[in-house]
């Protein structure tokens, strides 16, 4: 049986050492050791977390992969130690509370609700009622796992859907482009832009000054992804201006935001504290069993990092 090191912080490993044996149990694998502590020469696998303070890989030599435990992979893949494969953290649970977040805040900007939630003043304004969602375009930039099921689901809620990735892809029901050329095509015509892109060096101010002049006239930024998306400055800039209408943060450079920090006061700014999804013990216990069950049986990892592509 093999030889299983969970590398992560202490408040880690007491959520998720039941979760674990009890998902190693369900594939055939309870007599496993799961362990904290282990010799590295000993070690078959890592549940890693990149905060654990484990940076060097080079002792563990009969490693046979390293199973990230978060989604983002950015502080790890670039490891010159790690020769073994990587697996993202690919969770059912993960990509339901993304999908809920994105198409909970998708609806409210396009149905315009904090003018009601926020405007109770006494006064009955007449007014038209906001567009039905085949009349709004949403672009979702980004087209992996968790952009693809957040795509899909605002597809079925009939808003006129497009995607965006850096080759090409394609979902049921939404228009999909790839390539520098096409990301200027999606964002000319992103009413609500919703970035769930990795953080990469390619990645990095995807949206700047430029792209954000492309944009419609009072456009609404969803960035539940990555904080480095967003050149920050380029972002105030268009806000203050009125150009972007508004944007809704999940996602930050520095993190936790500095009070001090512009987003926290402007107007057409929302600050949520990066709380748009997270891992569930129980759903990615199971992912990492089952990629442990599929390297003692000699079948490939499921949700393997392309090394050259950095995600």
């Amino acid at each position: 049986m093999p030889t299983i090191l969970f590398a992560a912080k202490s408040e880690r490993w007491d959520t998720y050492e039941a979760p674990l044996r009890k998902a190693l149990s369900e594939v055939g694998l309870g007599e496993a050791t799961l362990t904290t502590e282990a010799a590295p020469d000993t070690v078959d696998y890592i549940v890693y977390a990149p905060n654990s303070g484990l940076t060097d890989f080079t002792p563990y030599t009969r490693l046979k992969a390293v199973l990230n435990l978060w989604a983002g992979v950015e502080d790890v893949v670039g490891n010159p130690t790690l020769k073994v494969p990587l697996a993202r953290m690919v969770d059912a649970g993960l990509t339901e509370g993304m999908v809920e977040w994105v198409t909970g805040h998708v609806l409210r900007h396009h149905l315009g609700m904090d003018r009601h939630i926020h405007g109770q003043d006494g006064i009955w304004r007449a007014g038209s009622a906001p567009p039905l969602a085949r009349d709004r375009t949403v672009a979702m930039l980004g087209l992996g796992e968790l952009g693809s099921a957040c795509a899909r689901m605002l597809a079925q809620l009939n808003f006129r859907t497009l995607g965006w990735s850096r080759s090409p892809k394609e979902i049921a029901g939404v228009e999909t482009h790839h390539g520098a050329d096409g990301l200027d095509t999606v964002l000319e015509r992103a009413e609500i832009a919703v970035l769930l892109l990795p953080d990469t060096p390619a990645t990095e101010n995807t949206l700047d000054a430029r792209r954000l002049a492309l944009m419609p006239e009072g456009a609404v930024i969803l960035n539940p992804g990555r904080g480095p998306l967003i050149d920050d400055e380029a972002l105030l800039a268009a806000l203050d201006s009125g150009h972007i209408g508004h944007a809704t943060l999940d996602t930050f450079r520095t993190e936790p935001l500095p009070p001090g920090h512009r987003y926290w006061a402007h107007p057409r700014v929302t600050v949520t504290p990066h709380i748009a999804s997270e891992t569930r013990a129980a759903s990615a216990s199971r992912a990492i069993a089952e990629n442990i069950r599929r390297g003692e049986a000699g079948e490939p990892f499921l949700h393997l990092v392309d090394r050259d592509r950095g995600y």
